[in-house]
């Protein structure tokens, strides 16, 4: 992994507890602040990706449109394709 050196201000409280933790886990500060950053980063994208895809079904006429697709497609009653 690639990596890159930042300088940040953060309060002194929120250092304490990361070199607490840090030190509990066994982890440098570093290593430590890089994987709680990339849990969080990771979970707002699932968010955002879960906020649009509700965003887009909950549109009326999308909904209509994908249960009407899924009808057509559980009528065609056509098992070629499905030999697995």
């Amino acid at each position: 992994m690639h990596t890159q050196k930042v300088a940040i201000t953060i309060p002194k409280e929120l250092v304490t507890m990361i070199d607490d933790l840090s030190k509990k886990k066994g982890l440098s500060r570093s290593r430590f602040i890089s994987i709680i950053l990339r849990e969080k980063l990771m979970a707002e994208r699932d968010r955002l990706i879960k906020d649009a895809y509700d965003n887009t079904f909950s549109d009326e006429s999308i909904r209509r449109e994908q249960q009407s697709c899924t009808r057509w497609f559980e009528g065609s009653e056509s098992d070629e394709g499905q030999e697995w």
